[in-house]
């Protein structure tokens, strides 16, 4: 059983919100955690709470910013920036991973590191804020979270489709196409998917609970790369 940082003040000052400690504690609690230490209390219902508030702060946000746009890019620009690939980007720019109360078996197998935990642990955390401070500090908080994504729109379709995008900058760079390779570790129950990406020169590896996920973090990794050399 795993708690690598049990002072979170370091976190919740880069949050900015003041969350109950205990709250704040629960949202770092993997269900993992929870069952090697007797089915204590989780994250899970948090993160429902904090997925809502989300979706709800970020769509208004876009709504009232861009008036100009149509039902179906509002719904693009929402889902890439919620997206888990999205939310993971988020949680280790504020070094999320070092916080979890994982299990060790989750913690032996990348799971600091793994998408789905940190999207669902970012959203956790919004939960907690809101029982804590309120519908307009976590709305405040979503807003500086995703901020980073929403001030890029060229990052709008590589946050939702990294491969797509990525095959698509390639040809338009007259580059090579895309070449994928993975493997996987772990036992079936805690598989994790390693998958690098190289187009030309460039390569980069990301890992995730499914081949398609490690697909993706690895491919919106090399986007980045080639986009910031373009």
């Amino acid at each position: 059983m795993t708690d690598a940082v049990t002072d979170h003040s370091v976190l919740t000052h880069k949050l900015g919100v003041d969350i109950d400690p205990e709250l704040v504690s629960l949202a770092l609690t993997h269900r993992s955690y929870a069952y090697e230490n007797g089915g204590i209390a989780h994250n899970e219902r948090l993160e429902f709470l904090g997925d809502s508030i989300l979706g709800m702060a970020v769509t208004v946000h876009l709504y009232r910013t861009h008036p100009d746009l149509d039902e179906g890019s509002l719904a693009k620009r929402r889902a890439s920036v919620v997206s888990t690939v999205a939310l993971a980007e988020v949680a280790r720019s504020m070094g999320l991973g070092a916080h979890l109360r994982l299990g060790r078996g989750e913690d032996q197998t990348g799971g600091r590191d793994k998408d789905s935990i940190l999207a669902d642990t970012t959203e956790a955390l919004i939960g907690a804020a809101y029982l804590s401070a309120g519908i307009d500090e976590a709305t405040a908080l979503v807003l500086r979270l995703v901020s980073p994504l929403m001030a890029d729109p060229e990052r709008y379709g590589a946050a939702m489709d990294p491969k797509t995008a990525l095959q698509e900058l390639a040809a338009r760079s007259g580059l090579p196409v895309p070449s994928y390779s993975v493997e996987a570790e772990g036992p079936d129950h805690h598989r994790v998917f390693t998958a690098t990406v190289a187009v030309g020169d460039v390569a980069r590896s990301g890992r995730g609970s499914s081949k398609k996920q490690s697909e993706m973090v690895a491919a919106l990794a090399v986007w980045r790369e080639l986009s910031a050399q373009a």
